[in-house]
C-alpha cells in the first residue's frame, strides 16, 4: 500500500505558472500535490490577467503579496525570500514551456512541466544540460504512468513473463474534437494553433503519452518510423488532429501509433498491447485497474489491482492507495507522479544521490523523448510518409 506516514521533514515550497481558475489541468497538479502533504503551495503566476490570477490565489489560500502577475517577478521575489519557492510547475500553452522552465532553472528551482516539454529536442538537451549544471530535477507530467497496473506490466515485461517482445501497439484515440469546436472554444483554439502548440496536434498532446507508456513498460529504443498524419478539420492544418505512425525498435520489434482527437464516438481510447512470443498483455486507461494477459493456448486473464499474485516492488506496483476491488483512477495516478517528484526533489536538495537514483520518475530524458517523437513524425510526414532515422 502507498505509506502515507513517508514526509518530508518539510513539504516542498511550491508555485504554479498558469492553471489557473476552470482549468482542468491546473487544478489536476494541485489535486496530486497537495494530497499527500509533500508539497506545499505558497505562490503562483496563475492568469495573464494579474487581478484574476490574484483573485483565484487568495481563494486557494495563498498571501496576495505572492500572487504574481507574471512567473518573471515571481522567480525573482521568491529568491529573495527565505522562505521561497523550491519548485514549479508549469501548465501552460506549449509554445512558452522552454523559456520558463530555462527561468526556473536559472532561478535554481526544481520543475514539473506539462508534455511536451518543447518544440525541439536541441531546447530539451539545452534543458537536461541547465539542469545538471544547477543540480535541479525536471519531472514531465506524463500523468498515466502513475498507475500501478502499467507497473505491473513493466514489470512482467522485465521478468520476461511475455518471452521475447515482437509487437507493440500503442493509441489514444477519442472523438471529442471531430468538429471544429475551437471556433467557440479559446481552451481548444491555442491547441491547433502553430504558434502556441508547436509543429503538432494531436501527436504531442496525445501521442506522446502513449508513446511514454511504450517506452516505459518495454524499455525498447525506437530505430527508425514512418508516420502519416492528416488534418481532417481542414483549418487545423497544418496541424493533424489524427496520426498514423509505424515503428521499428532496435533488436528487432515493430509497433504502430494512433493518435486522433477525430475518433467519433469514443472517449479516450488510450490502450497499449505489448506481444511478446510467449503471451500478451493489454492496458486501457478507460479501465485503468485492470491489466489483461493473454497466454498463448490458455484462457485470457484479467490481473486486479491490488492482488496479492501481482509483483510486489517499490516502484509503483505496489503503490496502491486503497485495497484492490475499489477503482483508483487518474487523479491518484498523478498524485503517485507527485510522491516521486517531492522525495526525488529533496533528495537532489540533500544531494543524496544514493536515494535519487532509486526513485523512478518521468524526467527530462522522458521530455526529450516526446519532444524527438513530435519532430521526427513532422519530417517523416512532410516528407511522404517517408521511413526517418529516430536518432541522427
Amino acid at each position: 500500500m502507498f505509506n502515507e506516514e513517508s514526509h518530508l521533514k518539510q513539504p516542498i515550497r511550491w508555485a504554479m505558472v498558469g492553471g489557473g481558475r476552470g482549468s482542468q489541468i491546473g487544478y489536476s497538479h494541485r489535486n496530486a500535490a497537495l494530497r499527500d502533504g509533500l508539497f506545499k503551495l505558497v505562490a503562483g503566476a496563475f492568469d495573464l490577467d494579474a487581478e484574476r490570477g490574484r483573485d483565484f490565489a487568495v481563494n486557494l489560500g495563498i498571501d496576495e503579496e505572492r500572487s504574481y502577475s507574471t512567473y518573471k517577478e515571481m522567480f525573482a521575489q521568491e529568491k529573495l525570500r527565505e522562505d521561497g519557492i523550491q519548485a514549479v510547475s508549469i501548465a501552460t500553452p506549449n509554445s512558452t514551456h522552454f523559456e520558463i522552465c530555462k527561468a526556473a532553472l536559472e532561478a535554481e528551482l526544481h520543475v514539473v512541466c506539462e508534455k511536451p516539454l518543447t518544440f525541439t529536442t536541441a531546447e530539451a538537451y539545452q534543458l537536461q544540460a541547465l539542469a545538471k549544471e544547477k543540480n535541479r530535477l525536471i519531472g514531465v507530467m506524463y500523468g498515466y504512468s502513475g498507475f500501478p497496473m502499467v507497473h505491473q506490466a513493466r514489470e512482467m515485461v522485465r521478468r520476461g513473463d511475455l518471452g521475447d517482445i515482437r509487437i507493440v501497439n500503442a493509441q489514444f484515440a477519442h472523438g471529442f474534437h471531430n468538429e471544429e469546436y475551437e471556433k467557440d472554444d479559446p481552451s481548444l483554439k491555442w491547441r491547433v494553433t502553430p504558434a502556441a502548440s508547436g509543429p503538432t496536434y494531436v501527436i504531442g498532446d496525445i501521442g506522446t503519452h502513449a508513446f511514454y507508456l511504450c517506452e516505459m513498460i518495454t524499455e525498447m529504443e525506437v530505430e527508425s518510423l514512418c508516420c502519416m498524419r492528416q488534418s481532417f478539420i481542414e483549418s487545423r492544418a497544418p496541424l493533424e488532429d489524427n496520426a498514423h505512425v509505424m515503428l521499428k525498435f532496435k533488436g528487432g520489434a515493430v509497433g504502430t501509433l494512433w493518435a486522433s482527437a477525430v475518433n467519433s464516438g469514443s472517449m479516450h481510447q488510450q490502450k497499449i498491447r505489448v506481444v511478446g512470443s510467449k503471451a500478451s498483455i493489454e492496458w486501457w486507461d478507460e479501465f485503468p485497474n485492470q491489466l489483461r494477459y493473454e497466454v498463448q493456448g490458455e484462457a485470457p486473464r484479467i490481473l486486479d489491482r491490488g492482488m496479492g499474485y501481482l509483483y510486489q516492488d517499490d516502484q509503483g506496483v505496489s503503490c496502491n492507495r486503497v485495497g484492490g476491488g475499489h477503482a483508483e483512477g487518474y487523479f491518484e495516478s498523478w498524485a503517485n507522479l507527485y510522491a516521486r517528484f517531492a522525495h526525488a526533489f529533496d533528495a537532489a536538495e540533500r544531494n543524496d544521490q544514493t536515494a535519487l537514483a532509486a526513485i523512478w520518475l518521468p524526467g527530462v530524458e522522458a521530455g526529450i523523448e516526446g519532444t524527438r517523437l513530435c519532430e521526427k513524425c513532422v519530417e517523416s510526414a512532410d516528407n511522404g510518409s517517408q521511413w526517418v532515422n529516430y536518432k541522427d
